[in-house]
């Protein structure tokens, strides 16, 4: 083989060489974007709905919690308090001054008046009940609560908040970041906060690194998201809410 033969073997090994390079050079940046996207949905479901958990344990108890175990244990076993709804109030009925609360307490005293002359038993104890204040009670009639009711009743934690999207034997996923070997999502709480009011608010943080769910991607591609939100003053990662500052518990991604 002679040395001309030799070197066009060579230039085109090289020109190969180079256009797979340019090509990968594009390519590589694509698939980790679609990849890191893909990723990214589920590990945005999970703090969604981490952070409604939260929401929902704040409300109860007055403060976040960072324990995540305590979280799940507090979805499982305790029942949320809904009021079950019947009827609402007239536009007359607001310009006299009627209000949600007010008729509630009408409501509450006719219900007590009627137990003490009556007896309702039975599965349909309370609708009977009802019927009967509306029929009887003076107060009822005179403000027009014929057919308003307001009952608070105790459902499932976890239906009532996720409507279906997980059960008792599921939502235990949530504190998982996807795509790690069950490694847990990061939590901060201030329950001491003070604003520049002087307001005490507790807020919270829940985070996930791009090293944790990006872990196995391409690692120069990595490197150089984390480097661009860092240069930013960002969480390089995903998260919702703050222990900086009150921020409604937003994410970083809305």
């Amino acid at each position: 083989m002679n040395t001309k033969v030799i070197i066009r073997i060579l230039l085109g090994v090289a020109v190969a060489f180079m256009a797979y390079i340019c090509v990968n050079s594009v390519v590589t940046p694509i698939k980790f974007e679609e990849a890191r996207l893909q990723r990214e949905t589920k590990v945005i479901n999970n703090l969604v709905s981490l952070r409604t958990a939260e929401a929902q344990f704040r409300l109860d108890k007055g403060y976040f919690t960072a324990d995540l175990d305590s979280l799940i244990n507090y979805l499982k076993t305790t029942p949320k308090k809904e009021v079950y709804k019947v009827g609402s109030l007239t536009e007359k009925q607001l310009e006299d001054g009627m209000t949600e609360n007010k008729a509630a307490k009408i409501l509450e005293r006719a219900r007590l008046k009627a137990q003490r002359k009556e007896k309702f038993q039975g599965p349909d104890s309370l609708d009977l009940l009802y019927n009967y204040i509306w029929e009887k009670d003076r107060e009822v009639k005179e403000t027009g609560l014929q057919g308003f009711r307001r009952d608070t009743i105790l459902t499932n934690m976890i239906q009532s908040l996720y409507k279906g999207q997980y059960t008792e034997e599921t939502i235990g996923e949530i504190v998982y970041i996807p795509y790690t070997n069950n490694m847990k999502f990061e939590v901060e709480t201030n329950n001491g906060y003070t604003t520049s009011q002087g307001i005490k608010v507790p807020i919270f943080e829940i985070r996930a690194h791009f090293n944790t769910y990006l872990h196995d991607l391409n690692a120069q591609e990595r490197a150089n998201i984390i480097d661009k939100e860092e240069k930013l003053d960002h969480y390089p990662g995903l998260k919702v809410g703050s222990v900086d500052a009150p921020n409604n518990n937003a994410g970083n991604w809305e």
